[in-house]
């Protein structure tokens, strides 16, 4: 009688792992369709925040899951920008990413934050500090890619996005700029990995059908 209560048990945990995920449960609509960089592309955005703790962990399983990204799909990061106090963290992104030294500094920057708990993420003072000592560039060039043209409409850009996707928190993953899912929504990071897989599934087929027309 135990062997079989524990298959049913098993059968029953395999059901739920296997079930599709839901519109509306694990996964929603975006307020408003945003545009993709490139339409040819299914493309994945992650919003978020390096003063967010839960995006902290999201980092290794979204990294190893992009490793394995099919040439049809495209992967992006777009600093949550809800509020004025993360600010300051999108735009160490931003310029991070115009000195060249993003790919070297995101993970540090992270780890900084949430390890070594050394920097404060609402302090744009803090950051433009911690990006010179950390890249080795003259603080002079920092600050002027923290508060450049570029980066001040980049930031103007990840607010619309934010606004645009409905997204209450982060991490969040836009797909295809139509659908949005979370952690939060799917139940773990995993789960929310595996929705987004369903829906590029699902948009891949639709592309398909399509294009037989």
């Amino acid at each position: 009688m135990k062997k079989l209560f524990a298959a049913l048990m098993l059968l029953a945990s395999f059901n739920v792992m296997a079930a599709d995920p839901e519109m509306g449960k694990d996964f929603d609509r975006t307020v408003q369709a945003i545009p993709n960089d490139n339409p040819a592309k299914i493309e994945v955005v992650e919003l978020f925040w390096y003063g967010c703790g839960h995006c902290h962990h999201m980092e290794a399983p979204l990294n190893a899951w992009v490793k394995k990204l099919p040439a049809d799909v495209t992967f992006k990061r777009v600093p949550g920008l809800p509020n004025a106090s993360w600010a300051p963290m999108a735009k160490a992104y931003y310029a991070m990413e115009t000195l060249g030294v993003l790919q070297k500094l995101h993970t540090p920057l992270f780890d900084a934050i949430h390890k070594q708990k050394t920097l404060n993420p609402t302090d744009e003072k803090a950051a433009i500090d911690w990006v010179t000592k950390q890249s080795g560039l003259d603080k002079i060039k920092v600050e002027e890619a923290f508060n450049s043209f570029s980066t001040n409409a980049n930031l103007k850009r990840a607010a619309n996005v934010f606004r645009a996707s409905g997204a209450t928190g982060v991490p969040s993953l836009i797909i295809n700029g139509q659908f949005i899912t979370s952690s939060t929504m799917a139940g773990n990071n995993d789960a929310a990995l595996r929705t987004v897989d369903y829906i590029i599934n699902n948009i891949r087929a639709d592309k398909a059908k399509t294009a037989k027309k």
